[in-house]
């Protein structure tokens, strides 16, 4: 009696710590695909900041080619006029 006693915990333990295995292969699946998501995310917004950051160049380069060369701070109003 004692053995089948035993025995039956044993298969309860092991029902247990298969059910853990289970729920915690699903979690690892579940955080795995949000870590590729949020990768492919981050790639997104890294491409979309180089390209702003080269907009942002082009665009001081064209004030700074508009700026006229002849004129010097010396001959600008100052701003309360």
């Amino acid at each position: 009696m004692i053995e089948n006693d035993t025995l039956t915990r044993l298969e309860a333990r092991l029902e247990a710590l298969e059910s853990r295995l289970a729920y915690q292969e699903h979690w690892l699946d579940t955080l795995d695909q949000t870590l590729a998501g949020q990768a492919q995310r981050l790639d997104r917004l890294e491409r979309v900041n180089a390209l702003m950051q080269q907009r942002l160049r082009e665009q001081h380069q064209t004030l700074d080619a508009l700026d006229a060369p002849g004129v010097s701070d010396a001959d600008e109003r100052p701003p309360h006029y």
